[in-house]
């Protein structure tokens, strides 16, 4: 008897310790079973509908849909290829111009000035290569034009050619060849030059007004390009994009001055020289520097062809400036720019402008430094921190 007292001693504790409390539940749970439904959310236009059914008719039916939205926007793309190059172009522009915005701002000009004054320098700036390249460019067309009856006349006295228009009346058939078709048919070819050029102006234009445009909105769209990363990672992608930006902007102003002091060097050894028209020559050497790797020697081989067409002297004289001044910038002036702009060694700088320039041409060079630049900086303070901590 003592032993079944003892046993149920603890039983009835254990019935008394369990509480009323925590044998009923709360009067919420109580009231709302478990298994009921969970209404619907609601919203600004009403309560949402139940989802479709996964059916096979729906799976293939979305799967299609997905194919067709995806060509869609590659044929969009494809058919807008060349506004979108615009828009890159001008945003580039922009992102590298931005310093010098900043820069103004910060000696108290006002934001709009700021990009009214950067503006018209770059209107300045074009004009000037304009006017420098354009008088010449009509004045060796004139002295053409006007020096040609003197050229049919010194081929004519020529032995050769009056032997070769005797075999086989060449005069004859020029003559010959000169018939409405073939006028109308120039005149066609006239009307697509014209169209070239006013098409290059068009593109001109536009970039320039984007590139206000975005310079005079760059802080609201890098703001609103931030509100899209999550709030948690957003304070460290603000950081990197703002280096990234940096680096962008220090290779313009890097490249710029390069091709600015190229093209002053030029313009001193051209006058020296005596070379015609050297204002122009020099500009177009200051215009092919900014393109990586390919743009000096395009530059030199331009000046060097003029300067055989004054005389044999000058022709070498040029070839043998251009060869030197080339290794003193390519070893001593851009190493020590681009370095303490970009930090982009030697080899990455070439592989990068090759690839650009096997991928998409001459605006590929010039991407193609930052964007190895910007690589660089994503590797170095993303990935490599996180296999570290693996």
């Amino acid at each position: 008897m003592a032993a079944e007292g003892a046993g149920a001693a603890p039983a009835e504790r254990r019935e008394a310790e369990i509480s009323p409390e925590r044998l009923t539940p709360p009067a919420d749970e109580a009231e709302t079973p478990t298994d009921a439904p969970v209404p619907p959310p609601t919203g600004r236009f009403g309560p949402l509908g139940r989802p479709l059914g996964r059916n096979a008719f729906v799976t293939g039916f979305v799967g299609g849909l997905g194919v067709f939205l995806a060509y869609a926007t590659y044929a969009a793309v494809r058919n807008a290829a060349g506004m979108l190059l615009l828009i890159f172009i001008a945003l580039f522009l922009a992102v590298g111009l931005n310093p010098a915005v900043v820069r103004l701002r910060k000696w108290g000009v006002p934001h709009g000035l700021a990009v009214a004054t950067v503006a018209l320098g770059i209107v300045l700036l074009l004009c000037g290569g304009l006017f420098a390249l354009v008088p010449p460019v009509v004045n060796e067309s004139t002295e053409v034009i006007d020096n040609l009856p003197g050229y049919i006349d010194q081929l004519n006295e020529n032995p050769t050619v009056r032997d070769l228009n005797e075999r086989y009346d060449i005069i004859q058939r020029a003559s010959s060849a000169v018939t409405p078709a073939n006028i109308t048919r120039a005149l066609g070819g006239v009307l697509g030059g014209a169209s070239l050029v006013f098409g290059t102006v068009f593109r001109v234009l536009t970039v320039l007004v984007l590139t206000i445009y975005f310079m005079a909105a760059f802080d609201r769209m890098k703001e609103g390009a931030y509100q899209l990363v999550p709030a948690s990672r957003r304070q460290r992608v603000r950081l990197i994009t703002d280096e990234i930006l940096t680096k962008v902007g220090a290779y313009m102003v890097g490249a710029l001055a390069i091709a600015i002091l190229a093209g002053t060097s030029t313009y001193i050894f051209l006058i020296i020289t005596g070379v015609a028209y050297p204002f122009a020559l020099a500009v177009v050497v200051a215009v092919c520097d900014l393109i990586p790797q390919i743009g000096a020697t395009l530059g030199a081989v331009v000046v060097s062809l003029v300067g055989f067409a004054n005389s044999l002297t000058v022709g070498i004289a040029c070839v043998i400036f251009f060869i030197v001044y080339q290794q003193i910038e390519n070893y001593l002036i851009y190493p020590k720019v681009m370095r303490r702009s970009v930090e982009v060694s030697d080899v990455a700088a070439i592989v990068a402008a090759l690839l650009g320039a096997a991928l998409f041409g001459v605006i590929g060079t010039l991407v193609a430094i930052p964007a190895v630049a910007a690589v660089q900086l994503i590797l170095r303070e993303v990935v490599v921190p996180r296999q570290q901590e693996r």
